[in-house]
């Protein structure tokens, strides 16, 4: 019944829409943004959202090219039973993979708990069945016409630990998807089919999946991130790209592959970057954290890559997305509409003091804004008085540009240059045909700062701890700091930087070179973002007080 409800209301909205959006390059966003991209009708987007939010935790694309079969993995994982052969496949595949079980696999990836039953707001997800799954959030089994498989969905890179709460659409400040592939990459050659189905009991149909896996992930081109909480998604794009063969029977202008090339540029040059969090997506125009795509939905294109990254059939792909448009239209719905958590969630209110928070929005104002937009308060509401302490604190409406902007302002250049090598991509029919295209860029995107207390570190190569940090000009800045997730609020976080702990206030338990982050490496240099904003010719413009200011207002955002 539920999925007839479902159907009836695609069909409803198919006749309803006042609009599709428009994706083209500089098409402006109306002021506010657009949470209802599709103007489902109030009761349709709910539905819409949820159905979206479930696609979300649970990968949709059945044509996937990395669809490992359940059962047969599971037990051979698993079950170390009395055969002896059984026991050397098994302790290959543990030695090269270090998996003992398969909630191994999922701790690796970096996967967090499902939001609690009890869980309101942008803390709660509609559950897949209407059950909390009792396995973590971003894996998903897939009913394949070959046999049932698991896949990893967006969850996986685009949730998060808040202090104990799992927020849908926030970065994963610590990301393992591109670990995953390596481990696969190096298990797969050692693999037998034959072997496989003998000492698994694999059917016919899982033996195909596995060996479906084993050929794609020859077309997959894997790299491990230069640190932990950054990680190398769109490199795996390009260096997978230029692993596929050359179609013979296709003209360059409508292939889907290509032959392997000798200029794989992101092998060595350094373009890691932190997932994005999915509530300033409504803003914009242009999408990635260097406004490199121009044009195209960024959900569909996002699948496109994430498929490419798989060592996926594209004409298969492609037929898959034509056919399932509702739900590219539901993923999008459900990622526009996110929104993003209050530090009132987690603080009380009157820890923020109202009339510093308003002289640092004058300070905003006056040197922030012209990049990051505007953002009314409901301290300014003429019932402000009327109002209690969180609700004077919230924003009311976000003003950013109608043309999402590219500024240089000095940041790391590597992130950015690394766009050349998938200017490849514009090559495609799959791009060309959905309107898709992108271009290197000479900056990055300055983004809406909603939320924006929430998203430390900072910079989109995480090379800023805290907002103190951001403030200060590039010769003052930590060289170095250490991570850690944000379990406790006043352990794990800096109220008054808002961020990491640094220095004395490191927590001991995260002071391990894997937690380690270096700004003197390539990649991830921490400069940039000072002069001309904050800083006139060396020269500090804002007071230590200002800067205090500065930082309340941007809590309440």
């Amino acid at each position: 019944m539920k999925f007839l409800v479902a159907g009836l209301l695609l069909f409803l909205s198919l006749e309803s829409h006042a609009s599709d959006p428009d994706w083209s390059q500089g098409a402006p966003v109306p002021s506010g943004g657009r949470a209802n991209p599709y103007n489902f009708s109030a009761e349709e987007f709910s539905e819409i959202q949820k159905l979206g939010k479930i696609h979300a935790q649970v990968y949709p694309v059945e044509t996937t090219g990395m669809l490992p079969p359940y059962y047969p993995v599971k037990n051979l994982i698993e079950n170390d039973g009395s055969n002896p052969f059984r026991k050397f496949l098994n302790s290959l595949v543990r030695r090269f993979s270090g998996y003992k079980n398969m909630n191994d696999i999922l701790v690796d990836l970096g996967l967090h708990p499902y939001p609690k039953e009890t869980d309101k707001g942008v803390y709660a997800v509609p559950y897949p069945n209407d059950s909390r799954p009792d396995h973590l959030m971003g894996f998903g089994l897939l009913d394949s016409k070959d046999g049932i498989g698991f896949s990893f969905s967006c969850a996986a890179c685009h949730s998060a630990n808040l202090f104990g709460k799992t927020v849908l659409g926030m970065t994963n400040r610590f990301p393992h998807a591109n670990e995953f592939f390596l481990k696969v990459k190096s298990i797969t050659p050692s693999l037998s089919p034959t072997l496989f189905q003998l000492y698994t009991g694999a059917t016919d149909g899982e033996t195909k999946m596995l060996s479906r896996l084993i050929e794609n992930m020859k077309s997959v081109g894997v790299k491990k991130p230069m640190t932990l909480g950054l990680d190398t998604s769109l490199a795996q794009v390009s260096l997978s790209l230029n692993r596929r063969n050359r179609d013979p029977y296709a003209t360059y202008s409508s292939h889907y592959a290509f032959f392997p090339r000798a200029d794989m540029v992101l092998d060595d040059w350094p373009a890691d970057s932190k997932p994005a969090v999915w509530w300033n997506l409504k803003y914009k125009n242009r999408w990635l954290s260097d406004g490199s795509v121009l044009s195209g939905n960024p959900i569909f294109t996002n699948i496109l890559w994430n498929e490419i990254g798989r060592g996926a059939d594209l004409y298969e792909l492609e037929k898959w997305l034509s056919e399932n448009r509702n739900k590219i239209e539901e993923l999008t719905t459900a990622v526009f509409s996110s929104e993003a958590p209050r530090i009132t969630d987690f603080f009380p209110a009157e820890k923020i003091n109202l009339s510093r928070a308003i002289e640092g929005q004058k300070i905003f104002n006056n040197t922030c804004s012209r990049c990051h937009g505007r953002y009314e308060k409901g301290w300014e509401l003429p019932n402000a008085n009327q109002l209690s302490a969180s609700e004077k604190l919230k924003t009311i409406q976000v003003l950013y540009r109608t043309t999402t902007p590219v500024v240089d302002v000095g940041t790391d250049p590597f992130r950015r240059r690394g766009m050349k090598s998938l200017e490849q991509l514009n090559d495609l029919a799959i791009m060309k045909n959905n309107g898709i295209r992108i271009q290197e860029q000479k900056g990055y995107v300055p983004p809406p700062l909603v939320g924006i207390w929430a998203r430390w570190p900072y910079f989109h190569n995480n090379s800023i701890p805290n907002l103190c940090a951001l403030l200060t000009k590039k010769e003052l800045r930590p060289t170095t700091y250490y991570s850690g997730e944000a379990l406790h609020p006043q352990k794990d976080f800096d109220f008054d930087c808002n961020g990491y702990p640094t220095g004395k206030k490191t927590p001991s338990a995260w002071k391990q070179s894997v937690s380690l982050y270096d700004t003197k490496k390539l990649g991830l240099s921490n400069q940039g973002h000072d002069e001309g904003i904050f800083l006139k010719n060396g020269k500090e413009l804002l007071s230590e007080g200002q800067k205090k200011d500065l930082i309340l207002f941007l809590q309440t955002l």
